[in-house]
């Protein structure tokens, strides 16, 4: 993050009428994340199914230019061209490619493996984050969730099981496709109180939509039917759905405990992976992600019991 720039956290501190609000504001914050996550499920069965059919690069294309345009037909009317005004330009940029790098090796991923197990590897994210929010954004994680944090990594090595899991290449892009997503998000974060989730919620899309705008030419196939038309379609618009809860969500709420919240998402990932595409996880997938689960509440709720505390 830009240097000499004080953190979020430390900014709160400063304003005891912020304090007395985060009772509410979170909470408010913790419901907005947990429907965010809830839409992922559906654009990432989209993307599985059309990634049989369709270059990668299309897909993921249709993911950002739709959330783009979506973003711009509701904010610009409302509040003019300053909606794309940032005071922090650089960041608003390295937030885009983060997202971008995770959104492209996410759904290359997913191509070879279930939903539910890309969702549970992918549910490292919040734990990265979790760890990263102490020097990134000077938040206090004490020991207890550092050992949840742990104990969910471990959980995430029963999903992968190392010993046949890492010679994947699709496993290793889901990792670091969550490295990635953990970035962004705590750049989401910082860049929360600075710009409005508005503009956020745009820029998360403008160098994704740009990059592949370019790309698309070399690399295109005409949609079949109007069903895949339609899946096409519905990946903007989840995908910007799902975007502009979860920035919000962050702007609510500490990035410790609202980042732990997207187990929601392995909900949703099981049952569209039995439902859609016949794949019910095993045993250790379940073990595993239950630990996941059970981790990030766990961290939520340290962190609740700490405030109360206070």
């Amino acid at each position: 993050m830009p240097p000499g720039e004080a953190s979020i956290s430390n900014r709160v501190q400063e304003r005891p009428a912020d304090t007395r609000a985060q009772g509410p504001a979170t909470l408010a914050g913790i419901l907005l994340m947990c429907a965010g996550v809830s839409v992922f499920p559906f654009m990432n069965a989209a993307s599985k199914l059309l990634a049989a059919h369709y270059p990668i690069g299309q897909i993921v294309w249709a993911r950002f230019a739709g959330h783009l345009i979506v973003m711009l037909a509701v904010f610009l009317p409302r509040h003019g061209i300053g909606v794309l005004r940032t005071r922090h330009p650089v960041v608003q940029a390295g937030r885009s490619a983060m997202t971008l790098v995770s959104t492209l090796l996410y759904i290359m991923a997913l191509a070879h493996v279930p939903l539910a197990t890309a969702a549970a590897i992918d549910f490292t994210a919040p734990l990265i984050v979790t760890a990263l929010s102490v020097p990134l954004l000077g938040e206090t994680v004490g020991w207890r969730r550092w050992t949840a944090v742990l104990v969910g990594f471990a959980g995430a090595l029963l999903v992968i099981r190392p010993g046949a899991g890492f010679s994947d290449p699709a496993v290793l892009m889901l990792l670091i496709s969550a490295l990635a997503y953990a970035l962004y998000q705590i750049a989401t974060r910082w860049i929360g109180g600075r710009d409005a989730a508005a503009t956020g919620s745009i820029y998360s899309a403008l160098l994704g939509s740009a990059v592949l705008t370019c790309a698309l030419p070399f690399d295109f196939v005409l949609p079949r039917n109007a069903l895949d038309i339609a899946l096409f379609c519905a990946l903007g618009t989840l995908g910007s759905l799902a975007s502009y809860l979860t920035i919000r969500a962050f702007q609510l709420g500490r990035a410790s405990v609202i980042a732990p919240l997207g187990y929601v998402e392995l909900i949703g990932s099981a049952a569209l992976g039995y439902l859609v595409f016949g794949n019910f996880p095993d045993a250790w997938t379940w073990i595993g992600a239950a630990v996941i689960v059970a981790s990030g509440i766990y961290i939520a709720l340290r962190e609740r019991s700490g405030r109360a505390a206070r």
